[in-house]
């Protein structure tokens, strides 16, 4: 076989290489992606029965209910415009709790509620956990970019 015709087949091997890896990406990203959407938006008509999605919002003021199995809670996220009752099983951050903010990983159901896979609990630049005590009061908080 000459070189010129071994150069092509590796060439052509390389490239069928390279585009299956490109299939590979992205079919797993797909699977992972969730558009970003709040209360309001999900009450507006944005969103689809079963599509994956991330709700954020805050924990609105006695909403957190826990049920008797110890893992499941209820609660309600609010933007402030439009409110969703959330269900979520599993163990939640130390930060979650009322009036503050949290963005929740799942799907909404027929009945509208939004069942959550994974709860993230927001907090602001000047959050200092309770081991550290509370923040000096000549501290200050480093700009935002």
């Amino acid at each position: 076989m000459k070189a010129k015709h071994q150069r092509l087949i590796l060439a052509v091997v390389a490239l069928c290489g390279v585009a299956g890896a490109g299939v590979l990406a992205a079919s797993a990203l797909r699977d992972e992606a969730a558009y970003f959407r709040t209360p309001a938006e999900v009450v507006a008509g944005k969103t689809t029965v079963d599509e994956p999605m991330r709700l954020g919002g805050m924990v609105a003021a006695g909403s957190i209910k826990r049920q008797a199995d110890g893992l499941t809670i209820d609660f309600v996220a609010t933007d402030g415009k439009a409110s969703i009752p959330v269900q979520f099983k599993g163990i939640v951050p130390d930060l979650f709790a009322e009036n503050s903010g949290m963005v929740a990983d799942g799907r909404m159901r027929a009945d509208g509620v939004f069942v959550a896979d994974r709860i993230l609990a927001k907090h602001d630049e000047r959050y200092m956990p309770p081991q550290m005590g509370e923040m000096p009061k000549n501290m200050k908080v480093a700009p935002k970019v």
